[in-house]
């Protein structure tokens, strides 16, 4: 039986108290785990951003946007690990809709 790959996405927020170094580190860490995983899309680094509301008393977060397609046990296990990593403040995996061609 051949194992399917949807398209899925994702969105974390990482803590603003983080140096640049720190944050390259963790945004690293993500999508390597994503790659080993499944195959990576789109990352698009949002950068600094403006809180909608604070966040452990926070009202900044560096956003990250990564676009991936893997079977789907993973994106339960990858906001499992997104929940025991410090320094990450919120995400978000959503499964994508695939077009029909």
């Amino acid at each position: 039986m051949e194992n399917k790959l949807k398209s899925y996405e994702t969105l974390f927020v990482i803590s603003p108290d983080l140096s640049e170094e720190d944050t390259k580190a963790l945004v690293e860490k993500f999508t390597t785990l994503i790659k080993d995983n499944g195959e990576i899309g789109e990352v698009d680094e949002w950068g600094r951003r403006k809180l909608a509301y604070p966040i452990d008393y926070k009202t900044e977060g560096y956003y990250v946007l990564v676009n991936f397609k893997s079977a789907t046990e993973f994106p339960s296990e990858l906001e499992r690990i997104f929940n025991i990593t410090d320094n990450i403040l919120r995400s978000l995996v959503i499964a994508k809709e695939e077009k029909d061609a």
